[in-house]
């Protein structure tokens, strides 16, 4: 599975983080939840950091699911 990519964060003065995704908006964080994802990025991999808090996360269960009957066209 590729690592993602494609995110960036600014964090502004008043404490709120924007979250994008090829220059789109994913998310917005206020308060304790931008205090804890500006302490998670900078401790591990800020790609999959912000993958994981905006939900564009793989799980590893495309497959399963491209092949399930109903999937199928």
């Amino acid at each position: 599975m590729p690592k993602p990519n494609g995110f960036a964060y600014t964090a502004t003065a008043s404490g709120t983080v924007h979250i994008t995704h090829h220059n789109h908006p994913a998310t917005t964080l206020n308060g304790s939840r931008a205090a804890r994802f500006l302490q998670e990025v900078t401790a591990g991999d800020p790609q999959l950091v912000m993958a994981r808090w905006t939900g564009n996360y793989k799980h590893g269960n495309e497959r399963t699911a491209r092949n399930h009957p109903r999937n199928r066209r």
